[in-house]
């Protein structure tokens, strides 16, 4: 049984004092204070060991711990910690088996408790990520979808205005292009593309959010961008306006290749660059990832076999369609009417599908532009089946 009364200590010292003076037996004493005869002589035979310092209790610490990570492990967790200061335990758990396996790392969760308590982690408040859209395609492979974006403008430490431009693999997360661009211009965009092509390959679909100058207000999103990666064999594919969730990992990376290269900013672009390409060496190639079981991206990114062509393949639509070519301002000449599409097709052929009596889909390569109406000379999305406004001559 338990001691009783508010003050332990004190019961106990007056049940040895009158033990001491021999007043009762040890059973009947056992009885006066409401303990079990096993208690009594418990502390009958501590006090006569260890005297009355023993009487406020023992440490309830075990004499063991044969499972207690040794004081030189914590060091070398909180040197590894301080040398990537981003990384999460996971992360560090990852590199420091690649690089020292011979040593019994602690688990994740008792590298995160060690830099909890040596000061090295700040808790950081979750929040849910939106889930991914089921039009978008999930990757299996290298190549199936690069994803794009340009991380929000800052300036330097001149001044100068720097837009970085990001092109990553979705399946392996293996950064292909980190670019400090002075503008997000097409061409400029594009040349990076164009880099990117040549040293990996080309792709099977490229996501992007719904900007500039990836996508535009005009039929089916069309920019000149996209219209170029479709005459290369390419899919655009674009998440839904507003939700940058459904390109959930690109947003992560820019956090991180902010944190780690942007602040501060470099003095000037140049050094900008410097930094973003010491970051992907270190992204790439020794950086682990959770979502790839801790390893690093270039161990699961491989070239795509897709070699970027030296000029454009011809457009080459099916027998039965009617072709036109889109002229500048963006319109077709239709049985001498002019019917507008997109400035971003100026110069390209499209199709015309007959699908119905004076309905044809309209069609860029392998994408369906709209449905058009030929008697209510009307385009119609061949989504959501919504009329969209047409000018005529």
């Amino acid at each position: 049984m338990p001691w009783q009364g508010a003050s332990i200590v004190d019961r106990r010292m007056q049940f040895l004092t009158e033990y001491l003076a021999d007043t009762d037996t040890v059973t009947g004493l056992a009885a006066t204070y409401g303990i079990s005869r096993k208690t009594a002589y418990y502390w009958i035979d501590h006090y006569q060991r260890e005297g009355p310092a023993r009487l406020a209790g023992a440490s309830q610490r075990p004499h063991r711990m044969p499972r207690l990570t040794s004081p030189d492990i914590v060091a070398q967790l909180v040197q590894a910690r301080q040398r990537h200061p981003t990384w999460g335990a996971y992360k560090l758990r990852g590199w420091l088996l690649q690089h020292r396996p011979e040593v019994a790392w602690p688990c994740r969760d008792t590298i995160h408790e060690h830099l909890v308590r040596a000061g090295c982690v700040r808790q950081r408040r979750r929040r849910p990520g939106a889930p991914l859209a089921s039009t978008l395609t999930v990757p299996t492979a290298p190549n199936q979808v690069w994803t794009v974006d340009f991380k929000g403008e800052f300036r330097t430490g001149e001044g100068v205005l720097c837009y970085p431009f990001t092109l990553r693999d979705g399946f392996s997360r293996f950064v292909l292009r980190c670019t400090a661009l002075t503008s997000v211009r097409t061409a400029d965009t594009q040349t990076q593309c164009a880099r990117a092509f040549a040293e990996f390959g080309l792709p099977e679909r490229i996501r992007s959010d719904n900007g500039t100058p990836f996508a535009s207000r005009g039929l089916a999103g069309l920019s000149r961008l996209a219209v170029w990666w479709l005459r290369l064999g390419i899919y655009p594919e674009r998440i839904r306006p507003g939700c940058p969730g459904q390109n959930g990992s690109h947003e992560q990376f820019h956090r991180v290749l902010k944190r780690e290269t942007a602040r501060p900013p470099a003095p000037s672009r140049a050094a900008q660059q410097q930094r973003f390409a010491r970051f992907l060496a270190e992204y790439n190639h020794d950086r682990p990832h959770a979502a790839l079981a801790n390893l690093a991206p270039a161990t699961r990114y491989r070239p795509s076999p897709r070699v970027l062509p030296r000029r454009l393949p011809d457009l080459d639509y099916p027998d039965g369609w009617e072709v036109r070519r889109v002229c500048s301002g963006g319109r077709i000449k239709w049985h001498d009417r002019r019917l507008f599409l997109t400035q971003a097709l100026h110069g390209q052929d499209v199709g015309f599908e007959p699908i119905d009596d004076s309905l044809w889909l309209v069609r860029f390569t392998q994408l369906p532009l709209a449905i058009f109406d030929e008697r209510r000379w009307q385009l119609r999305r061949p989504d959501i089946e919504k009329v969209l406004p047409i000018s005529s001559d």
